[in-house]
């Protein structure tokens, strides 16, 4: 079996998630960046399959969620720190968290990321 063959295809295309859900990080860290891509937008079908397929790995997940960040996509962020930022004890993704809150870009206030990264430094969702 070849892992990226495992990489949804489409909005819908969740007949793999299970699979996925079977492998250790190591098996799909290469795969990853492709999966992230798939929560651009909670309002696609498979994002929040692809969510719980990541969720165990989130310790390990920072350096790929770091490049998401560096991106303009506001959206895409907040739906990063809604997955992964509300229960975060990583020092790299809350020094991030921290810098949203308190410096946002133009992206990050369009699409209220500020006040997400705000809410997860409160204490809002634990």
């Amino acid at each position: 079996m070849n892992v990226k063959d495992l990489v949804p295809k489409e909005k819908g295309d969740n007949k793999n998630i299970e699979k996925l859900k079977t492998l250790s990080f190591e098996e799909i860290e290469p795969i990853i960046p492709d999966l992230l891509v798939w929560l651009q937008d909670i309002n696609w079908p498979i994002a929040g399959d692809v969510a719980n397929v990541l969720q165990p790995f989130t310790k390990k997940l920072t350096p790929y969620l770091m490049e998401i960040f560096k991106t303009n996509d506001g959206l895409w962020k907040m739906w990063i720190l809604t997955f992964f930022g509300k229960e975060t004890k990583d020092e790299i993704l809350l020094k991030e968290i921290n810098r949203i809150a308190k410096n946002p870009t133009f992206d990050e206030i369009d699409c209220e990321v500020n006040l997400e990264a705000q809410a997860i430094l409160d204490g809002k969702y634990v």
